[in-house]
């Protein structure tokens, strides 16, 4: 049989991987997953509170609306304001989505046709190529790197690519490298988005997990912004909600308002229970953000740290829940998928294959942040021992 629009997707390696820890588990083995950016930290007792008397009122169990209802979206720009001073109206210029996945994927639908080119950064999050590939549309990489020039890269790629591309994606702090943009990047992005008619997607998915500041950047906070783009902010992170699924597209109201529409003709929007507590998280727990990013910084700091004492030195993440690792020089010839499978056979700890970000993520794999400091440290002293046991072998 053939599948439309699937037929476009590549193997899905973390498969591999997911399916090697859960043979070792089934077979008793204590396999530590530092592979899945799969938050353990709990939401705030507010939020689960409110969301167990939401439920508990039958009303709240009928159809919603979409677009989220206007206390949330209201509870959005207020964030906006408070956090960023980003004014924004909460009837046309910020739309509820199920998770940011979902709302990046629906987007690329309005925005993005069979021919259209778009510019993504390579590696990424694979859902910011998927939900363009889904669309149709034909992509170009940006490399993205910590020491690269990705303004620069962006706009090289832009110039060399045809037909010229109608959106660019992007999304900082940076899944998987970490890597920060300043305000400065996103000037230049507005300025080019501006002259070059290019509407703007930038995922903000990590806002509040920066470790050398309060927060990252919004790519709205820049004066124009409004004009050319839009950007995603998710409950997952932030306030440790991911299966909650509830984040939000805010900015160009022509954007949003497309995005709007489409989503009135194929969903309900998120479970009202759910949306009445991301109000509570939003207005009165506001200290939350900075306690998660604390307890991430802490196993940042460990896991660097051990793997230093195990002789793998890897570049200190400046933000997200992630340590983007470039594979110890030894096995690097392995290849990310063969390394990450070498780790959970040998020193039972699963970490995410660099390729599966893409192509250029080979030489790397992902640590997610998703372990106590102890199970980090137990981890660590497994990669050792692999490390060792790998050394002498070759």
């Amino acid at each position: 049989m053939e599948f439309r629009r699937i037929d476009r997707f590549p193997p899905y390696v973390f498969a591999t991987v997911n399916d090697m820890k859960m043979q070792a588990r089934r077979a008793g083995e204590d396999i530590i997953d530092l592979g899945m950016g799969n938050p353990d930290i709990p939401p705030p007792q507010a939020v689960i509170d409110k969301l167990k008397e939401a439920a508990d009122n039958p009303r709240n169990h009928r159809y919603s609306t979409s677009r989220g209802v206007p206390k949330l979206r209201q509870a959005v720009a207020d964030l906006y304001q408070r956090s960023w001073g980003v004014e924004l109206d909460p009837e046309t210029e910020i739309c509820t989505t199920i998770g940011a996945k979902e709302g990046l994927s629906h987007l690329a639908w309005v925005l993005c046709g069979p021919g259209d080119s778009v510019l993504v950064p390579e590696p990424t999050y694979p859902i910011h190529t998927y939900a363009m590939i889904l669309a149709g549309a034909n992509l170009t990489s940006i490399p993205m790197s910590m020491e690269s020039d990705f303004f620069a890269d962006l706009v090289d790629a832009y110039e060399h690519t045809e037909p010229k591309p109608r959106v660019v994606l992007c999304s900082f702090p940076h899944n998987p490298t970490s890597a920060v943009a300043s305000r400065e990047f996103f000037e230049q992005l507005v300025e080019f988005a501006k002259a070059r008619d290019v509407m703007v997607i930038h995922d903000l998915a990590y806002a509040d997990l920066v470790f050398d500041e309060e927060r990252a950047h919004s790519f709205l906070e820049v004066p124009g912004a409004m004009d050319v783009g839009v950007e995603f902010f998710s409950m997952s992170k932030s306030y440790s909600m991911p299966g909650w699924r509830i984040a939000f597209c805010s900015g160009n109201r022509e954007m949003v308002g497309a995005l709007t529409k489409l989503k009135s003709y194929l969903d309900y929007g998120v479970f009202q229970p759910i949306q009445i507590a991301a109000i509570i998280a939003l207005n009165e727990c506001t200290e939350a953000p900075k306690q998660i990013r604390e307890i991430y910084r802490s196993r940042r700091d460990t896991l660097c740290e051990a793997l230093g004492r195990a002789g793998w030195d890897i570049p200190v993440p400046p933000a997200t829940m992630f340590a983007w690792a470039p594979i110890p020089e030894p096995f690097r010839a392995m290849g990310s998928l063969e390394f990450s499978k070498f780790l959970v056979e040998e020193a039972k700890v699963g970490v995410a294959p660099g390729v599966g970000f893409g192509q250029t993520g080979d030489d790397f794999v992902r640590f997610a942040l998703v372990e106590n400091e102890q199970r980090i440290r137990q981890a660590a002293r497994g990669i050792r021992r692999a490390l060792e046991k790998g050394a002498k072998g070759a």
